[in-house]
């Protein structure tokens, strides 16, 4: 049961916005659009929103805050209503790391937790980032379960009860309900991809095993259903969403089924059969997926009339909406006045309340230019890695007892979330780059010459039999579908992008009179019109899992300059394993008992933070 914020709220929070937005976000911008595809059974989608719910408050294209949201679903909820058709909310989780509005509070998550669970969400998973640690596994069982009780669902995760140690379902297995207006018969399940790192207190069943338990089995083989949903924090072409969709198709041949993914930051969207589709919904509340299915049977029908007959044949359809007012403003025919409920701008009042309480608008410096994780090669001028290569790990990584010794550092890609925009470096830019409590390690005195072949192991340069997982690298957040048309025509040249600082603030212009903007330009299976904003494409470059960097080497200035012997190999924490991994491969015995803790107590965000408060001095 969703509680909602007292109503007494309501007039504070009326009186401090005009938009619901928050306060310090740019204006939304004005862009040619394409309309929702209205169906019989809609969905809104989000994915991977990562503490994200204030909205980018750095470009206006994605400015919407979960209050927003809020005001977007009821708004599309009501339009449903009124036309008979159905709407149904979808989350499939990594809820949790990735901004100050998660990271920053102690404990982590105090103020998200009461913030996300205002939205009435109808089918909601786990994603991996809520199971890394005990302490995140625990709240989604106390809290979020409970938040969204009887829809919160674990098809193959368990937890030891943190209360009683017992070993329970996370959340029920599936659920059936039957729609509102429609009266369709869903039967939906939430699954989490084949997850292998988390932490101890709970347990993550293979899906190949889950398919084959009794009680999946004889739920699938319900006949009273016409629509099949599953949603999981899952790669939608994977081969645990192909073993779902055998394992239906198995004993139900030719019931409707939709997949909801995530985990990959991408918007895609992806055909298993005629009958079955899946939708991912990109990132970090860049965008709300939409999805629509007409020429469902309507078993569970009551008194409301079936839309059923307005196709003669199944069809699916999607939308990814740009997560800004411009947008919900056109997908609603509403406007600044009449677009805002009063639940969404109290749950906007409730993240800029938040916000100020952790200070999250503190600068800690002026960034000098844009760095991007993506939108620049690597290595280039404009890459956040090269910039953490050249500039900030040879100045952060020291350990007092072992200075002047040459060391090796290795740091994944992965660890570094987001880009830093030319302008104020604040605590909440601190966790949108670098969210994670990761420290640094060492093992001493390695070969050099053993040492430098590492790098290359993990980012799979070479013929090798270890298995490197794709989470070490930073997610490229187009599919390469997209990635590849983009580099295929004119794009927007990187060297000079600012961040959309001269896009067009939100006018009544028309469409043909608005010059397309850089955004998102997605190639999915249903083709390159799924994007509710039309777009200038922007090239997006994938990046090594690792980079390298070496400190305290000997230069070329030197009189005796050459190669050390033996050097410090330092990395961080996160890739211990696959680092030991990659030295057992080049025929060292290297293990845990050879490594010790670096730097104690510091944390690659907090070193960030610091070297840009001295580095990046003056006011924006």
């Amino acid at each position: 049961m969703i509680h909602r914020i007292p109503s007494c709220l309501v007039l504070l929070t009326i009186v401090a916005f005009g938009w619901s937005t928050q306060p310090s976000a740019p204006e939304p911008l004005s862009a040619p659009l394409r309309e929702l595809p209205w169906g019989q059974l809609n969905f809104l989608h989000t994915t991977d929103t990562h503490g994200w719910h204030a909205g980018h408050l750095q470009e206006p294209s994605f400015t919407g805050d979960w209050g927003d949201y809020i005001s977007l679903a009821q708004r599309l909820h009501e339009k449903a209503d009124n036309e008979g058709r159905d709407l149904l909310l979808i989350d499939t989780g990594d809820r949790i790391e990735g901004n100050g509005l998660y990271d920053a509070s102690d404990p982590k998550g105090k103020y998200t937790r009461d913030i996300f669970k205002e939205q009435e969400i109808d089918v909601i998973c786990t994603g991996n980032h809520e199971l890394y640690h005990k302490s995140s596994s625990d709240n989604e069982f106390l809290s979020t379960v409970p938040n969204f009780h009887g829809n919160y669902l674990a098809s193959n995760l368990d937890i030891l009860d943190p209360r009683s140690g017992e070993r329970v379902p996370l959340a029920p297995r599936f659920k059936k309900f039957t729609t509102k207006n429609q009266g369709i018969r869903v039967l939906a399940f939430g699954f989490l991809f084949d997850f292998t790192v988390n932490a101890n207190n709970t347990i993550v069943e293979t899906v190949e095993k889950t398919v084959q338990q009794r009680w999946f089995l004889e739920a699938i083989h319900d006949r009273e259903v016409d629509l099949f949903l599953v949603a999981g924090h899952v790669l939608l072409d994977s081969p645990e969403y192909h073993s779902i969709f055998k394992a239906i198709r198995a004993v139900q041949w030719d019931t409707p089924i939709q997949f909801f993914g995530g985990h990959t930051h991408i918007r895609d969207y992806f055909k298993y059969d005629n009958k079955a589709y899946g939708l991912e919904s990109g990132r970090y509340m860049e965008t709300i997926g939409f999805m629509s299915i007409t020429g469902l049977s309507t078993g569970g029908q009551s008194r409301a009339r079936s839309l059923h007959a307005e196709s003669n044949s199944l069809k699916f359809s999607r939308r990814y909406i740009d997560n800004n007012l411009y947008s919900f403003h056109h997908h609603t025919a509403l406007n600044s006045t009449t677009f805002p409920t009063d639940h969404g701008r109290n749950v906007s009042a409730m993240i800029a309340s938040a916000r100020k309480d952790l200070k999250l608008d503190h600068q800690f410096g002026c960034a000098p230019q844009d760095l991007w994780t993506n939108r620049a090669p690597f290595p280039h001028k404009n890459s956040i890695f090269s910039w953490l290569q050249v500039q900030v790990l040879p100045n952060i990584v020291s350990e007092p007892s072992r200075k002047g010794i040459p060391r090796l550092v290795i740091v994944n890609t992965g660890g570094i979330r987001f880009d830093i925009f030319k302008g104020p470096f604040t605590i909440d830019t601190t966790y949108t780059v670098s969210p994670f409590t990761s420290g640094f390690r060492y093992i001493k005195d390695v070969p050099f010459q053993t040492a430098k072949r590492l790098k290359r192991i993990l980012n799979q340069e070479v013929p090798q039999l270890v298995e490197i997982p794709h989470e070490l690298a930073a997610h490229l957040p187009v599919s390469s579908k997209t990635q590849a048309a983009a580099f295929e025509g004119p794009v927007e040249n990187f060297d000079h992008y600012d961040g959309f600082a001269h896009q067009m603030p939100l006018s009544p212009s028309s469409d043909d009179d608005i010059p397309l903007v850089p955004g998102y330009t997605t190639h999915d299976a249903a083709g390159s019109d799924g994007d509710d904003t039309i777009h200038s494409p922007i090239k997006f470059y994938t990046v090594p899992n690792v980079i390298e960097s070496r400190v305290a080497f000997p230069t070329s200035e030197d009189e005796n300059s050459k190669e050390p012997e033996t050097v410090d190999l330092v990395y961080i924490d996160f890739i211990e394993r696959y680092l030991l991994l990659a030295l057992k491969f080049v025929g060292t015995d290297y293990d845990m008992g050879d490594t010790e803790a670096y730097m104690e107590g510091k944390e690659l965000t907090g070193l960030i933070s610091e070297w840009v408060e001295g580095n990046w001095k003056g006011d924006c």
